[in-house]
């Protein structure tokens, strides 16, 4: 028997990475060596005290909870240490309600939809921007009205160009910075207006901030919650997978405005059973020692990025060094005419390199592609040879 998929699914275009899998896969049955500069998932392990904290906790013979379900016995230290660690870095002091510990950013992201979207309703998401916002709202039969993200504003959306219409209709509002793929950066000015116009048409604002703590060159990345009254109007996520090289582990957080995260609670109790004991206790760990661990992870980056920086202005570019994520986000060749997909497509017949076309974050993402920096100074090296030679 055929299954007719849902028609949700239907709504939704072909996952960026999943499709960026399978052109590596076909390129590789096809007996090319494949050089893989797509995926933002880090090389580097994630560091050894967290690691022993993880094998401690999962070993505790006097935690006969240790192997159960995360949401039946949840684990108080993880979002205390998520208490602590906003109050050092930020300022920001959070009661219990207004902290949820959730797997990692993505899976929350698409679930917030869920929570707080009604069928038919409408957000607001940056384009170019993660796929997942706009699945979450696919997957809660809402509608997204995209903010484009332009580099003369800097990648910031210009919330004052949001038709009337729009900004009457619309239930969230999703910011991302510092910002997947473009790498900018904002100020707590920036988001005093987003706090502004949020409180004025009633919308959520829903703040990913899973870059924050990549950061270089003395940037400091704000929470928009160091905004006075933010918590009215703003949930934000919160991982451990970039901070702290822990993609697989799957734990973050939201916290913030107390109905959104208890309306997420909800969902996530409906839906999944949290996330394993000694995961918690590890990224508890993690937030309490980030001080001290996360120079070390950004030092590694920080050369990178100077290397493929450096390579791509050696070849005609003219970029300016990100000030955070973990990516480098370039014009595509002129003789592609600004297609990024046939950009990325000759690359990887041509050479093995895969990068990202930027056409995969939206209409606003064409013209664009993105390196990601989770992968050896070798083989960036390489690949930027092999991209030299192309051109």
């Amino acid at each position: 028997m055929d299954v007719t998929p849902a028609d949700r699914l239907q709504k939704l275009p072909p996952y960026l990475f999943a499709d960026l899998r399978r052109k590596m896969a076909e390129a590789r049955a096809a007996g090319r060596e494949v050089i893989t500069l797509g995926i933002g998932d880090p090389d580097q392990p994630t560091p050894d005290l967290v690691v022993r904290e993880l094998v401690r906790a999962i070993d505790d013979q006097a935690d006969p909870c240790r192997h159960r379900y995360g949401v039946d016995v949840p684990t108080p230290e993880f979002p205390r240490a998520v208490a602590d660690f906003y109050r050092r870095r930020f300022g920001v002091g959070l009661a219990e309600e207004q902290i949820v510990a959730t797997m990692g950013s993505k899976d929350a992201i698409a679930k917030l939809g869920l929570a707080v979207l009604n069928p038919g309703d409408l957000a607001l998401a940056p384009e170019p921007g993660y796929p997942t916002y706009n699945i979450g709202h696919t997957f809660a039969s809402a509608v997204t009205h995209y903010m484009p993200l332009l580099a003369e504003n800097r990648f910031l959306p210009d919330l004052e160009a949001i038709p009337a219409h729009v900004r009457r209709l619309a239930k969230v509002m999703w910011l991302n910075y510092p910002n997947n793929p473009t790498t900018a950066v904002c100020d707590l000015a920036f988001y005093r207006r987003a706090v502004a116009f949020a409180r004025e048409h009633e919308i959520l604002i829903a703040n990913d901030l899973a870059y924050s703590e990549n950061t270089y060159d003395g940037t400091v990345a704000p929470s928009i919650l160091e905004v006075e009254g933010a918590a009215d109007v703003a949930i934000e996520f919160f991982s451990l997978s970039k901070a702290f090289c822990m993609t697989g582990w799957r734990i973050g957080c939201a916290v913030g405005n107390a109905s959104a995260v208890t309306a997420l609670l909800t969902v996530k109790e409906n839906i999944d059973n949290g996330t394993l004991r000694a995961v918690q206790f590890a990224g508890a760990k993690a937030l309490d020692l980030a001080e001290e661990l996360t120079p070390q992870i950004n030092a590694v980056y920080r050369r990178r990025r100077d290397l493929v920086v450096e390579a791509l202005n050696g070849l005609g570019w003219q970029l300016e060094k990100p000030k955070a994520t973990i990516y480098v986000w370039a014009t595509v060749p002129e003789r592609f005419e600004g297609d990024s997909g046939a950009f990325a497509t000759d690359l990887l017949e041509k050479t093995g390199v895969v990068v990202t076309p930027g056409r995969g974050y939206g209409e606003h993402g064409e013209g664009y592609f993105r390196i990601s920096l989770t992968y050896p100074d070798e083989v960036l090296t390489k690949a930027m040879g092999l991209l030299a030679e192309r051109l």
